[in-house]
């Protein structure tokens, strides 16, 4: 009976024991549970994806050593790599602007920098859209009509004129500073005009073997001219009713019957009949003379003296015929 007792009171001592053990580990898990706490970590990299880890860390620097993620020089990390994560368990990793990594540049090779050098580096950059008038700058035409004499000379028949065009610009200033112009597109406000210099033999040559000036039938002053109030660039010349330009026996008679006005007179073709007003370069003159030599819109204009003949030379005008 005694046995039995003490049996009974060894296996309630041993029941309690491994009771005990057993409370103790329980507590001891507890404890390690509260002490290694697993946050739940949203690292956003700098590309934009966002990466959710779990880790009982707090440290920025080892949550991403932990998770292989590495930062290069031209990345900054918020919270900086030696802070701890704050409440919102986030770290986000992002690329630096060009003035930080200059800054960052000029900081680490020791060069001395004061406050408002390191702020200009931070100053904002702004855009604007200006639009510019500029120069279309004209060209030089040359007309040769010397017809490969050894003697010439030049003479503007037209005077060049700079165009004008509208450019549009994308400039970024900082400091009020320009950094950069971008063009983006340009428009022709107004064509430029060209300078057309005419080349011109030194001397005219005899008209007496090649121009006769015969009157011409009536029936020719009746027909009515195919080019009324059309402007034409024509080939004029000049003359006189000396006998190198009309030959011997010249009379000063056109062949119209008038008599030849310098500043009236004109010979041309049968295109245009007699009595048709002509507007050359802006001035009025009388189609009343032909001229074998005359063909097409070729114009003689009749002068006073052969030398003024001599002296007008050859010149391509706009010839507009009067309605």
């Amino acid at each position: 009976m005694r046995r039995r007792t003490r049996a009974k009171k060894n296996f309630l001592l041993i029941k309690l024991s491994l009771t005990m053990i057993i409370l103790l580990s329980l507590s001891r898990v507890g404890v390690m549970a509260v002490t290694s706490k697993v946050n739940t970590v949203n690292i956003t990299l700098s590309n934009g994806y966002t990466l959710t880890v779990f880790t009982n860390k707090t440290n920025v620097a080892e949550i991403l050593k932990d998770n292989n993620i590495l930062v290069s020089d031209d990345e900054k990390v918020i919270p900086s790599e030696n802070e701890n994560i704050t409440d919102d368990n986030t770290i986000k990793i992002s690329n630096k602007s060009k003035q930080e990594v200059e800054v960052a540049k000029v900081s680490e090779s020791g060069v001395e920098s004061n406050l408002e050098d390191l702020l200009s580096a931070y100053s904002t950059i702004t855009e604007k859209i200006v639009t510019e008038k500029e120069d279309i700058p004209y060209k030089t035409v040359k007309k040769d009509v010397s017809d490969g004499a050894s003697s010439t000379k030049n003479v503007v028949i037209q005077k060049g004129k700079n165009g004008i065009k509208e450019v549009t610009y994308k400039v970024k200033y900082q400091n009020d500073t320009e950094i950069e112009k971008n063009k983006v597109s340009e428009k022709v406000v107004k064509k430029p005009t060209d300078k057309i210099v005419q080349v011109n033999s030194d001397v005219v040559t005899s008209r007496s073997s090649t121009t006769t000036r015969d009157t011409v039938s009536t029936n020719n002053s009746s027909s009515k001219s195919s080019d009324s109030g059309s402007v034409v660039i024509c080939k004029v010349t000049a003359y006189c009713s000396c006998p190198l330009c009309c030959g011997k026996g010249a009379t000063g008679r056109t062949a119209s019957g008038t008599r030849a006005t310098a500043g009236r007179t004109v010979a041309t073709s049968s295109k245009y009949s007699f009595g048709t007003k002509l507007l050359i370069n802006g001035k009025e003159y009388i189609v009343e003379d032909r001229g074998g030599a005359i063909q097409g819109n070729r114009i003689d204009i009749y002068m006073n003296s052969h030398s003024s003949a001599l002296a007008f030379g050859v010149k391509y005008l706009p010839v507009q015929v009067e309605k």
